[in-house]
Parts: structure tokens; C-alpha cells; sequence
């Protein structure tokens, strides 16, 4: 048991239930904040500087997470849709406690990060958000579900995936030209991904009793009549039906059984 499972064994009853939904109405508040304003550059009044919060200004360091990542009323309601629906199932395969943590953890090595940032260049312009926290979670639902499709524009289908690794190429063009500030928080960001992506696989799906159980549920699936090589255990469809579906086996149940993405985590266990 790592260390995530200690932690919620001990601290799991106080994890929020509903995290994605308070992180999308921070934003919100944030938002009308903007509005009300109007035209004022209220980013510079709740995002995180750490040479303003050491001046008095200590509200910072909790209205950074208010700090919309985009002004634009329209777009903002789609990036706030897409965040809520990354979040909710991050919370579904991980549970609340771990989603709580990751975010927690990302929030608190931003802040980490502008003070260090600070401390190291007494620059007084550093100002941070959450952008790099909403990155992590967008790579740890592209490593759980690589295959999902987003919609541009609500037209043009794309991978996950295919996201996930721009993402990481325009990272790497930004620590390459940017300054100390951004490469900290580039670094922690990604960190806080790395940190939680190992600590919570399932390394079973790797182990010589799961191989042979794989290898034995395919030869099955090889003698199926319509050609499928994979087949939902609950609603039996498979990727001849869909082949946007995707398929994973459950380490908990007994036996060669295999789910679709709408029922990996809401089927009963077989025991």
C-alpha cells in the first residue's frame, strides 16, 4: 500500500465529493469578477505575487484559484465545461480523496514555486495562476484515457493524445526560452503529474498472472463468430459496435473479464 492509500485511509472522509464542481465556480465568480470590473485588469489583483503578499497583500494566496484561465465569456463557458468534465472523471477512476490530493499538491507547489521563483530573482513582476495545475490534470486524463476524442470548434475530432503530446512540446519550448519563474513551475507542474501517475497504477496489469489471464481472454475472444477482439462483460458490445469505446480489464473481479469505458467503473465486481 503507497502512500496515497495510507493517506486515505486516515484523512479520506474529509476529501470534497464535488471538487470539480467548486473549482468550475471559483472560476465563475472569478469571471463575473472581470465583468463587474469592467475592463480593469483584475488578474493582476487576484492572481499570485509573491512580492505583494510579503508587502500585505496576502489575499493572494488564495484568489490566485479564482483567476479565470480565459476572459473571453463565450470560450469561457466550453474550457469550463471541458476542465468539469476532466475533473469529474479524474474524481470517477481515482476517487475524491486522490483528485483532492492532486489538486491540493498542484496548488500548493504553484505557490511553492512563485516564492521560490521570488526569492531566487527579488523580481517583483512574478504573477502565477492555475494554468499549470490544469495542465496536469489534462495529462493525467490523457494518460487514463488516450484514445477519447475532443471536438475543436465543436468540428474537428482529435485524440487526446495527440493534445497531450503538444502540450508537452510547447512546455518544452517555453523552459527552453523562459525565464527562472516559468521553468519552476513548468518543473512542479509536471512533477505533480509524474508524482501521482506512478503512485497510482495499477502495476498488477503488468504481472505474469495478468499477462496469461490477457493471453487466455484473447484466445477466447479469437473464437468468437462476428470477429471482435474485445467484448464488454456488461453490455456486450464491442469495437465493431463502437470504435470510439475502449476496453480495459478489472484486476478486482475473478476471471477473464473485460469492460468498456462506460462500465470500467460501475460494474460489480465478480468475486
Amino acid at each position: 500500500m503507497n502512500w496515497l492509500y495510507r493517506l486515505e485511509r486516515k484523512f479520506g472522509k474529509y476529501a470534497i465529493a464535488n471538487l470539480p464542481l467548486y473549482i468550475v465556480v471559483l472560476y465563475a465568480i472569478g469571471a463575473a469578477f472581470d465583468i463587474l470590473s469592467q475592463g480593469t485588469a483584475y488578474y493582476e489583483y487576484l492572481s499570485l505575487n509573491p512580492y505583494l503578499v510579503l508587502h500585505g497583500q496576502i489575499w493572494r494566496i488564495v484568489t490566485f484559484l479564482a483567476a479565470a484561465p480565459n476572459t473571453n465569456i463565450f470560450f469561457l463557458v466550453f474550457v469550463l465545461l471541458f476542465y468539469y468534465s476532466i475533473g469529474q472523471s479524474l474524481s470517477q477512476v481515482w476517487g475524491a480523496f486522490k483528485f483532492n490530493m492532486y489538486v491540493l499538491v498542484g496548488v500548493l507547489g504553484t505557490i511553492a514555486a512563485a516564492f521560490l521563483a521570488y526569492f531566487v530573482t527579488r523580481s517583483p513582476f512574478i504573477f502565477m495562476d492555475t494554468y499549470y495545475v490544469n495542465l496536469s490534470m489534462f495529462l493525467a486524463y490523457a494518460a487514463i484515457f488516450p484514445e477519447m476524442r475532443v471536438y475543436l470548434y465543436g468540428i474537428i475530432p482529435i485524440k487526446v493524445k495527440w493534445l497531450a503530446i503538444l502540450d508537452v512540446v510547447v512546455l518544452a519550448g517555453s523552459f527552453i526560452q523562459g525565464g527562472i519563474s516559468v521553468r519552476i513551475a513548468i518543473v512542479v507542474g509536471l512533477l505533480n503529474f509524474i508524482l501521482f501517475y506512478f503512485s497510482t497504477r495499477n502495476y498488477r496489469r503488468v504481472s505474469p498472472k495478468e499477462m496469461h489471464r490477457k493471453i487466455k481472454f484473447r484466445r477466447q475472444m479469437s473464437q468468437n463468430t462476428d470477429g471482435a477482439r474485445h467484448r464488454c462483460a456488461v453490455c456486450h458490445r464491442t469495437e465493431l459496435d463502437d470504435p470510439n469505446l475502449e476496453f480495459r480489464y478489472c484486476s478486482k473481479c475473478n476471471g477473464n473479464y473485460e469492460y468498456c469505458n462506460e462500465h470500467l467503473f460501475t460494474h460489480t465486481h465478480v468475486k
